[in-house]
């Protein structure tokens, strides 16, 4: 997955290198030195070298044979998470709303084009699924990033349209721009979103959003299994915590 939708002007090759070798260990949960070498198609000796490089800075483990990333990631991953208010005002927030509504509490921001998960509180009845703290989705996939595309200037949506495209999920996902563009219009006149298992299949998800000031911050949800997740449920429970708790998280960011 290329993470960002701004390109170098002269970008340095082994550094792109490194950063592919440590995505591609991450989408095969590990993997051997000849592994690496077919994914990336490099010389089986500069996977090598590479990987035995991250091993040495830390970034990397190896039980001889198999590739793994190593936790020092968690650190640099939990230390810029710090750096973001949103996440210091927002964690209380969600665990109230996960404990009220006994399902898992989403907060959610953008960066580089995509939707990053910097918060996950799980209710007592919340359902296990593939997401985690710091995972990054497609934006049009979710009703915390349609909500966040939602507010994004125009031409800030449309680049990250452009370059990261809307690649389908399930047969629910939205993969079409006018579709898409009229749902984002739906979403800034109701200041509400949905998600109708259009991620992960049986899943629903309501988001509203979240402003510091007049702009855009993230966007916070419930999300839960489709049987639970009603109409009924959302408009009369979930939706007045949501927005009670987006509230708070606004004035916290703005004056604590």
């Amino acid at each position: 997955m290329t993470t960002s939708d701004t390109k170098p002007e002269t970008p340095v090759k082994t550094a792109q290198t490194t950063f592919r070798i440590v995505e591609a260990l991450k989408e095969l949960d590990g993997a051997t030195v000849t592994a690496i070498a077919d994914r990336l198609e490099l010389p089986k000796s500069s996977a090598y070298n590479y990987l035995k490089t991250l091993e040495h800075e830390g970034y990397v483990v190896s039980d001889g044979r198999t590739y793994e990333l190593g936790l020092r990631f968690l650190d640099l991953g939990a230390y810029a998470r710090t750096q973001k208010k949103l996440y210091d005002v927002g964690k209380p927030e969600l665990r109230t709303v996960a404990d009220e509504t006994g399902e898992l509490a989403n907060l959610l921001v953008e960066e580089n084009g995509y939707g990053v998960f910097i918060v996950r509180e799980r209710g007592s009845d919340a359902v296990n699924i593939d997401s985690y703290t710091g995972q990054c989705v497609h934006l049009h996939t979710t009703a915390l990033g349609k909500t966040v595309l939602a507010y994004l200037p125009p031409e800030r949506r449309a680049q990250i349209i452009d370059s990261h495209g809307l690649p389908a999920k399930t047969d629910r996902t939205i993969t079409d721009r006018e579709p898409l563009l009229d749902e984002l219009e739906t979403i800034r006149q109701q200041e509400v979103a949905y998600d109708r298992e259009e991620r992960i299949n049986g899943l629903h998800c309501v988001a509203v959003p979240v402003f510091r000031g007049d702009r855009i911050s993230g966007a916070i949800s419930v999300s839960g299994p489709r049987s639970r997740l009603d109409e009924d449920r959302i408009q009369e429970s979930i939706l007045p915590k949501l927005r009670h708790a987006a509230t708070i998280i606004e004035l916290n960011q703005t004056y604590s």
